[in-house]
């Protein structure tokens, strides 16, 4: 996939869809979602926010989730204060 995949617009004029009600819409005819769907299928994430995705572990995450219903806020916090407490230490060197 190139940067230009994830930097092009929808064609889709949402302001005449947002403007239907939902029941006049007919889904008859829209096959249902399988495995096979999911497996062919691209995550796509607008350019400007796919430089922000940080991978966190599974059990990670299950802790901060079961410490507080806002674990990202958590997250951010911690990783904070990981960062003021280690100022003189990372003075902005990358190993």
């Amino acid at each position: 996939m190139s940067r230009n995949d994830l930097n092009s617009t929808s064609g889709t004029n949402w302001e005449a869809l947002e403007s239907r009600s939902e029941e006049n819409i007919d889904y008859s005819d829209i096959p249902p979602l399988t495995d096979e769907f999911f497996e062919r299928s691209t995550l796509r994430i607008p350019a400007d926010k796919a430089d922000n995705l940080v991978h966190i572990d599974p059990g990670v995450k299950q802790w901060f989730q079961f410490q507080y219903s806002q674990y990202k806020a958590l997250i951010n916090r911690v990783l904070r204060q990981y960062i003021d407490n280690n100022k003189t230490q990372h003075s902005g060197k990358r190993k």
